[in-house]
């Protein structure tokens, strides 16, 4: 992984969760775990993990075959992009994205390029129709050799750990460990490597970001990145915070749904990825990898009832994990406007 200046190591507002106590099948530190987890969700919304048995080398070898990827000429990477952006597999090409755009709000092309993939085999019962739209077909480039194996492998390993954190989600909400497993069986889940680099001649405009401010849509994101500043996180007085991933581990933030799921319990933090510093020269590369958990296409999600009650109505219609996820996904890409409920705005502001 990229070094970064010692100053950076405590620069997070990321809440730091060490998961060894979960793992060790005690109900007193697993209770530990979940409580802690549970402060960071309703606080942040940003937790940093360490303790998670995810390979280092793994880790490293993700961000550096995407590197190989990504430098490969520009023709070469367009071999693998799809003309339906829907389809949410393959290359996306520099400045092609606005992410800003799931928020409703308009923004200027995203400075970054993109790889991304989706489950490799399609889940057993999926209907034609549902695999056409959650469940694209992935595209493998050849080089480098090792691609497809390491993401591959990678992604069983964020699987893992995604379901691991929804068993602790769980345990926090005072529900029973297995609560969300009927959720993630046939999962429309993503992983996107992005790499965000200088680009020789390029003059961006003095507005323009890495990558716009948004929320992630689904249930949690789990993210690879080097140490290095760029991330950064709003707070609930509108103010953003660089955010720096913990050494050796994950930066892990939720999504949308699961903010709807439990009321706003717990939060959806809008983050972006602003460009580096003028004094920083170079291509100033930053690489990151997020793994996107996304419920079941079809799952019906509405507010738990551990989360409401007479005094706290559910604040959030009905809605599906799909339809959710398409609408928020196609903003960015087509410049579409997102309708976004005033009800999960509000908490940012407050």
């Amino acid at each position: 992984m990229t070094a970064t200046d010692p100053a950076l190591r405590d620069e997070s507002v990321a809440a730091p969760i060490d998961l060894t106590g979960w793992f060790t099948g005690d109900p007193t530190e697993m209770d530990a775990v979940a409580a802690a987890v549970d402060e960071a969700c309703a606080t942040s919304g940003f937790l940093s993990v360490t303790g998670h048995g995810v390979p280092l080398e793994l880790m490293e070898r993700m961000l550096d075959v995407s590197q190989e990827f990504f430098e490969l000429s520009i023709e070469e990477k367009l071999e693998h992009r799809l003309d339906d952006v829907a389809a949410n597999r393959g290359y996306a090409p520099f400045e092609s994205e606005a992410l800003s755009y799931s928020l409703g709000v308009d923004s200027e092309p995203d400075l970054f390029e993109a790889f991304n993939v989706g489950r490799d085999v399609v889940p057993d019962g999926i209907t034609e129709e549902a695999a056409k739209t959650y469940f694209s077909p992935n595209v493998w480039p050849d080089t480098p050799a090792d691609m497809r194996a390491t993401y591959l492998a990678y992604w069983d390993a964020c699987e893992d750990l995604g379901r691991t954190l929804c068993a602790i989600f769980a345990r926090s909400l005072g529900l029973p460990l297995d609560h969300f497993e009927p959720y993630l069986d046939r999962t429309p889940s993503v992983m996107r490597a992005n790499n965000y680099v200088r680009k020789a001649g390029h003059q961006p405009s003095p507005t323009q970001l890495r990558m716009g401010a948004h929320s992630d849509y689904g249930s949690l994101t789990i993210l690879l990145a080097d140490r290095v500043q760029g991330l950064q996180m709003r707070d609930r007085a509108g103010e953003f915070h660089d955010v720096i991933p913990p050494e050796g581990g994950f930066l892990v933030n939720l999504g949308d749904l699961l903010a709807e799921w439990t009321n706003d319990r717990w939060r959806s933090t809008v983050h972006r990825v602003v460009p580096p510093p003028a004094e920083i020269t170079g291509e100033a590369r930053r690489r990151s990898v997020a793994w996107f958990q996304q419920p079941n296409h079809d799952a019906v999600i509405r507010v738990l009832d551990v989360c409401c009650d007479d005094d706290n109505p559910p604040r959030y219609p009905e809605t599906t994990s799909g339809e959710h996820l398409m609408a928020k996904l196609m903003g960015p890409r087509a410049g579409q406007d997102v309708e976004v409920d005033d009800a999960f705005l509000a908490p940012l502001d407050g």
